[in-house]
């Protein structure tokens, strides 16, 4: 058996996580994804096709506040998409962990955002 790419396998878990996570108008999808130097958060409404609410490290509010995407980031960005979300009247939603495992970065997030009011 050969050992496979772990972009792949975390993929394939992607695959498996969203056959059961949809989110619809009411209650969104909470998408987080991590890449090496970055993290971004989408509130996304499968059924039309958009993009309700996003924040990212890359976003000047997040930027502002002096962190890198480390841990301490990610609770503050957690804490940042969660804001986003209650802008635009988001306050339950379905978490998407995009087949990252749930601890250190996806959990400081999931966690700040519970924290700022809104429900998984």
């Amino acid at each position: 058996m050969a050992v496979k790419d772990k972009n792949v396998l975390r993929a394939r878990r992607h695959l498996r996580i969203r056959k059961k996570v949809s989110g619809t108008a009411a209650k969104p999808r909470f998408c987080v994804s991590i890449t090496a130097h970055h993290i971004y958060c989408q509130f996304i409404d499968d059924e039309a096709g958009k993009t309700l609410a996003a924040a990212s490290t890359l976003s000047a509010a997040f930027k502002g506040e002096g962190k890198s995407a480390n841990l301490e980031g990610a609770a503050v960005l957690g804490k940042l998409a969660a804001e986003a979300a209650k802008s635009v009247n988001i306050s339950e939603v379905v978490f998407d962990r995009s087949g990252f495992r749930y601890h250190g970065r996806v959990k400081a997030i999931a966690e700040a955002a519970r924290e700022a009011g809104l429900k998984f």
